[in-house]
């Protein structure tokens, strides 16, 4: 059957990063990276290079259904002009309470557009795998909760020197590892935070735990145990794929 326009449900990635050499030969550059983890069938979804000052127009933002911010090598607490707009443009799709999911940068930028802090993490990098354990009290999240028995706790790969200090007013920490105190945050039934990547693969990391040894922003040991970690065990990818499809797609 065909997807007329006015069915179709349509969404949007804020990209906040460059595509890496490596992400472009072997993926298509990261917006397809992006669609392959969150996208459906009889979807549209459209690329704005956010971090290239590339932005949706202010009158098309009630067309989309939901909006995706990618992570980046910026720091969300930075103020160049593209990390204000954003910030003024998440603050809008607040307002109108559109789906907004943040990953990693895009889960700490949301944080501060809204009203909450962030900056270094106060261990330091995380580069790997790591177990994130959802909260006893978790509240009512539909997203969550089709997943079958709720898991106590899902794997993701994380690569981050930057944390959630405070989340906003009316914020709700949903999850938490033994590194970070704020891995997910949820606002209502409209944003979602996620400080790992849930659409990153295991030779994504690999290759960016190069990069980040070759730029000298990381020592050599640690990038071993970061690569180690991921060769003994793997994130539960399609748990978490589910989780931010469910929650784009408002199901429950």
């Amino acid at each position: 059957m065909k997807v007329t326009e006015a069915e179709e449900k349509r969404y949007a990635l804020l990209l906040a990063a460059r595509d890496s050499d490596y992400v472009k030969k072997v993926y298509g550059g990261y917006f397809d990276v992006f669609v392959e983890a969150f996208g459906e069938e009889g979807e549209r979804w459209d690329l704005y290079r956010v971090v290239e000052g590339e932005f949706p127009d202010m009158n098309e933002l009630h067309k989309y259904d939901g909006f995706v911010v990618s992570g980046s090598p910026y720091d969300a607490y930075g103020n160049d002009y593209w990390i204000l707009e954003l910030c003024f443009l998440l603050q809008t799709l607040d307002d109108m309470e559109k789906k907004v999911l943040g990953i990693c940068f895009g889960h700490q930028v949301l944080c501060r557009a809204l009203g909450g802090k962030v900056g270094k993490a106060y261990t330091g990098w995380d580069v790997g795998l790591r177990r994130v354990r959802l909260v006893n009290d978790l509240p009512p999240c539909s997203f969550i909760g089709d997943l079958g028995e709720r898991p106590l706790s899902l794997s993701i790969i994380e690569c981050h020197q930057d944390e959630v200090w405070e989340v906003p007013s009316g914020a709700q920490v949903i999850a938490f590892s033994d590194k970070t105190g704020v891995e997910m945050f949820t606002i209502g039934d409209h944003i979602l935070g996620i400080q790992g990547h849930p659409e990153y693969t295991k030779d994504i990391l690999y290759n960016l735990v190069d990069r980040l040894l070759n730029n000298n922003c990381i020592e050599k040991d640690f990038a071993e145990n970061a690569k180690l970690g991921l060769e003994i065990a793997g994130p539960d990818r399609k748990c978490w794929e589910k989780i931010c499809r469910n929650f784009l797609k408002g199901r429950s």
